[in-house]
């Protein structure tokens, strides 16, 4: 009986560390995309000094966009 409940409580643990790991992998993470005319591309992370001052005036665009 009481291996019955440890793996139950086994169970549940590695259930619930599951959802974790798994809603943690789907969070958005900011990021600036550059498309510059020649077709290249560069992207910068949202947690870099260079997206800090890039990614407020990108919520602002489409804001405006979509109003």
């Amino acid at each position: 009986m009481a291996r019955r409940r440890l793996f139950a409580l086994l169970l549940a643990a590695g259930s619930l560390l599951g959802i974790g790991l798994y809603a943690r992998r789907g969070r958005k993470q900011d990021r600036v995309d550059l498309y510059f005319a020649d077709g290249s591309m560069v992207s910068v992370e949202g947690d870099s000094p260079q997206a800090a001052r890039l990614i407020p005036l990108a919520r602002d665009a489409i804001r405006a966009a979509r109003a």
